[in-house]
């Protein structure tokens, strides 16, 4: 296959993967299924003995609340540019290469920014050209701007930090699909990327179907809980036909 054409934006030994590593056939569909899931999904993790992967909504809070996502990681690391930013500004030198990362997106990837405190590492036009590119959304730990114009095109964020500070002339990206750091969790290229209003879970692409069978398993339970709520089933009889575990 003939490698994509790049941007520029960063040197190419910086790009670790050209392509990020696919999930199983179906599984994306298969957690989509499973609806606003974090909670089974970091259930899932605990008892399959996977390090906790999961950073709270409290922290990477959604622009688009009542949205779920579900697709592989395409990881972009910044760092704060050493230059000065007005300098910078004067002089136009733009070193931020998430349209890189957007250029060798595939249909389905989240993207997911390792990015800096306090300034914009992505904007309206780049979610735009997320959108248009099939990706299914971005993980910033740090700043992003122009909430409305991501929200219009229908292009959801999760983010640390809302700014209207560009990072054009303070950050950089320095690598593409390498490993990044979201809060206290370590994420690579490929790791699955859940998210919704409870928070964000990061699945190791090694244990995805797993993870999947497990979560598959406990909504199944969840669901028998619930229409025994709903029947006036006694609280001490619901929670023994279930795990005989709760919901916390």
């Amino acid at each position: 296959m003939e490698e994509k054409k790049l941007t520029g934006r960063i040197a190419r030994e910086k790009i670790k993967l050209m392509q990020v590593p696919r999930p199983p056939e179906g599984a994306i569909e298969a957690f989509l299924a499973l609806g606003d899931s974090t909670g089974i999904v970091s259930d899932a993790m605990d008892e399959l003995g996977i390090p906790c992967g999961v950073v709270g909504g409290h922290i990477l809070k959604p622009t688009m609340p009542g949205t779920v996502i579900v697709g592989p990681a395409l990881t972009i690391r910044n760092v704060a540019q050493r230059a000065d930013a007005l300098e910078g500004a004067r002089n136009h030198v733009n070193k931020m290469a998430e349209f890189e990362g957007h250029n060798l997106a595939t249909p389905g990837d989240v993207l997911v920014i390792q990015g800096v405190s306090n300034v914009s590492n992505m904007g309206g036009i780049s979610a735009q050209t997320g959108k248009r590119q099939g990706e299914a959304g971005a993980i910033v730990s740090g700043g992003v701007r122009d909430i409305a114009h991501s929200r219009s095109v229908g292009y959801p964020v999760w983010a640390s930090e809302f700014t209207a500070v560009t990072g054009k002339w303070r950050l950089e990206t320095v690598e593409i699909n390498g490993p990044v750091q979201i809060g206290e969790v370590r994420v690579e290229a490929g790791d699955l990327v859940v998210a919704d209003d409870t928070g964000v879970c990061f699945v190791p692409r090694t244990r995805i179907l797993d993870v999947l069978a497990l979560s598959q398993k406990k909504a199944k339970a969840e669901q028998i809980r619930c229409d025994a709520i709903d029947k006036g089933v006694p609280v001490h009889e619901v929670i023994r036909s279930t795990y005989g575990e709760t919901d916390r």
